[in-house]
């Protein structure tokens, strides 16, 4: 098959392709290398990927409408991933209309092309941020999300709920896919696992937002992206999906098991909890366990050590 993956370097994305050349399709990806972290990151992501001939690059946005026309009239595709987003709560409060633009009209211009050139498939990347500060948990895909509080999560759900417009109007085969703080090797550097792990090997302060009771269902980069892998295989009509570990752990949980991984004590740096964060994620995963066959393996235990290992091993080699 042959798929376009939009934000293809990031890091789901860029492990993503990974697995769809593993598995002998061909992939165009679209990235956009802006500048809300280093690009020079996201090109050592797919640096091995540009050398196979299945695997096109294109460095463009999906904001650029002559740029997608043409796209798509060159090409033919089997399905899209649409992973291309800005991502992150706390900088969506400081950049609203940034997030609303690439997120909400960057998804309608891929649906519009979808429908235009007939594509059977499109797998969306959404958040557990949609569910916000839900009382009822593990979170299920039929609880209401009309209550987000970052414009991240309102994005996220505009997205969900413009794709099912498409299906219903145009039948175009939909699953959106909620993802639980997803960490591993190639994770962005300002989420919590990378950013503590760096801190803490560096013997600098650890922000350390609330009592640390707060909770995260983290999720291993295999796991998700095995879930992705299904979540194509399966796309017929309209279906959303929790990828989750199903398992939450509290921050000060999580601090002490980087600290055993890194080998060193972390610096607390004592802070109020922030505008946006959510108090606890925790997702039910029945649904895509029953449908897609999604069955993640990787215990937040493991998953912390692999990447330990990983940020070590990364280090070395840029010194």
């Amino acid at each position: 098959m042959h798929y376009l993956v939009t934000g293809g370097a990031g890091f789901i994305g860029s492990h993503l392709c990974s697995r769809l050349i593993k598995d002998e399709h061909s992939l165009t990806c679209i990235d956009d290398f802006n500048d809300y972290y280093s690009p020079k990151v996201k090109h050592q992501n797919i640096a091995s990927l540009k050398k196979n001939a299945h695997f096109q690059l294109i460095e463009g946005d999906i904001l650029d409408w002559p740029l997608l026309k043409r796209l798509f009239q060159e090409q033919s595709f089997d399905g899209i991933v649409h992973l291309a987003a800005r991502a992150g709560v706390r900088p969506s409060i400081q950049q609203p209309r940034l997030y609303q633009k690439v997120n909400v009209e960057g998804t309608v211009n891929l649906l519009e092309m979808a429908v235009r050139h007939q594509i059977p498939k499109f797998i969306m990347a959404s958040t557990s941020s949609v569910y916000g500060n839900n009382k009822k948990v593990p979170f299920h895909e039929n609880d209401p999300v009309d209550h987000p509080i970052s414009p991240y999560a309102a994005t996220k759900k505009a997205c969900e709920l413009i794709s099912h417009t498409y299906f219903a109007i145009y039948h175009l085969p939909v699953t959106c896919l909620r993802f639980f703080t997803v960490y591993g090797p190639r994770q962005r550097p300002d989420m919590a696992i990378h950013k503590f792990t760096r801190l803490i090997e560096a013997g600098e302060p650890v922000p350390f937002f609330g009592d640390g009771t707060t909770k995260r269902d983290y999720t291993y980069i295999d796991d998700i992206i095995d879930g992705v892998v299904k979540a194509i295989e399966c796309c017929r009509g309209y279906h959303i999906y929790n990828l989750g570990e199903s398992q939450t752990i509290e921050l000060r949980a999580l601090i002490r098991l980087i600290e055993k991984a890194v080998g060193k004590k972390a610096i607390l740096n004592k802070m109020p909890l922030q505008p946006g964060d959510v108090f606890k994620t925790y997702a039910d995963i029945a649904r895509a366990k029953e449908e897609i066959g999604y069955n993640p393996q990787v215990s937040i235990e493991k998953g912390v050590e692999r990447f330990v290992s990983w940020y070590n091993r990364q280090t070395e080699e840029n010194e």
